[in-house]
């Protein structure tokens, strides 16, 4: 039976959607472009609606992404943003999801390719349970693409429900993910394995408890990674010690099952950040990365944290910046890192016209980080609540995408060139 609850983001997505933001020009350090905006909101369009992941990038510079409704059949799109000779940025639709459709329905997470040009992806209902999917995307002649659906979640008590979160590839071919529900758990982390005559075989890796309180424990949002030895690495926006969110880490054993271990569970203590809506990353010396949507000193409006390996097998934790209303508050996306060292993320809401905004983060010399406001959402047209984190190009240019704002007030997806 499916888990009735609704998809955390999709909550989410409605309040902030609802709620009226300031007006006045935006003050912008980085150039903001807005490339596309979704048009899915006017009720006969068929274009898609609210984007939440975040996207990817081929080597010929098209952009690639999901948006969570809309679409002809209303049950959001996978779409494809191309450069168009003289300027601009052509879209055109992959896949429309059917709603309450065996092939999903509501994708809120961004893509991944293989190594192939094939890419992977989950929808947070529909499929043969109506609890959710992993599909597959391969490009055929004509430039046309199909679609299939690699797992339908729902199938008995240990299964999940509801991915909210995209995947990860290893050297083999094998997919992992998370899922924030379960019906008999609170979530799990999975890992899909292809058969020789074409099926994919689900096996769970890690099944959370129930959370005693309304938030699930498993994986929300959030991609796992992995690191150079074969552990996956992900959070959970409840759990842990105290019950407001955890990082964690799957160790796999020679028997073939996974160990789980605590590494830093976030505490509501006024200082510590809690509730981490987004994955972490690794920098170049073994450090762990990520945001908390909430915590940190004052209202609690998110944190930027870093997680150390220490004598042991222990990990400390830093908290490197606490987001406040001029500066942006409530991060979900992933961070993501330049060659340079410095660090970009996105929030919801917060600064001058309460849109979310693009903040640089930059190590300062003999320690500590310093924070640069590279764009601030929502004066009009430009978008507003970057829900999913960002991606580099080579030039070091930021893309991401907005729910809502844009044009028709369906969202976008923008650069920020700098």
């Amino acid at each position: 039976m499916r888990n009735k609850k609704v998809p955390l983001g999709i909550r989410v997505a409605l309040m902030i959607f609802a709620a009226t933001l300031l007006a006045a020009g935006t003050r912008a350090v980085g150039q903001e472009s807005v490339l596309y905006s979704f048009t899915g909101g006017n009720g006969e369009s068929s274009d898609g609606k609210h984007p939440f992941g975040d996207l990817i990038l081929d080597s010929a510079g098209n952009l690639y992404g999901t948006a969570a409704s809309a679409g002809s059949r209303w049950a959001g799109v996978v779409f494809e943003l191309s450069p168009v000779a003289g300027g601009g940025w052509s879209e055109k639709i992959l896949h429309t999801f059917a709603k309450n459709g065996v092939d999903g329905t509501e994708p809120l997470a961004g893509l991944i390719f293989d190594a192939t040009g094939n890419f992977y992806g989950t929808t947070a209902a529909g499929g043969a349970y109506d609890s959710g999917t992993v599909f597959e995307m391969r490009p055929s002649s004509g430039g046309s693409w199909t679609e299939r659906v690699l797992h339908s979640f729902g199938d008995g008590e240990n299964d999940g429900v509801n991915p909210n979160s995209g995947l990860t590839l290893d050297a083999s071919g094998n997919l992992y993910g998370g899922t924030p529900n379960g019906d008999d758990n609170g979530g799990i982390v999975f890992e899909l394995t292809p058969k020789s005559n074409g099926i994919w075989e689900e096996k769970v890796l890690c099944s959370f408890p129930k959370s005693p309180i309304s938030y699930s424990a498993g994986p929300v949002d959030a991609r796992l990674i992995f690191d150079s030895s074969g552990n996956l690495y992900g959070t959970t926006i409840a759990g842990g010690a105290y019950n407001y969110g955890s990082v964690f880490e799957l160790s796999p054993t020679a028997g073939g099952a996974w160990t789980l271990k605590l590494l830093h569970s976030f505490d509501f203590n006024g200082t510590d950040g809690f509730g981490p809506e987004a994955g972490v990353v690794f920098d170049s010396s073994g450090n762990l990365y990520g945001t908390t949507s909430g915590g940190g000193p004052g209202k609690g409006f998110g944190t930027v944290f870093e997680l150390s390996p220490a004598t042991g097998g222990s990990w400390t934790e830093k908290v490197l910046y606490r987001f406040t209303w001029s500066a942006g508050t409530y991060p979900t996306g992933t961070p993501v890192f330049d060659s340079a060292g410095n660090l970009y993320a996105t929030t919801l809401q917060g600064a001058a016209h309460n849109g979310g905004v693009v903040v640089e983060l930059m190590p300062a010399t003999g320690g500590g980080w310093t924070e640069n406001l590279l764009y601030n959402f929502g004066s009009g047209t430009d978008g507003s609540t970057p829900w999913g984190g960002l991606v580099l190009d080579s030039q070091g240019n930021l893309y991401g995408t907005t729910l809502n704002g844009g044009e028709d007030g369906s969202g976008t997806v923008f650069e920020i060139a700098q």
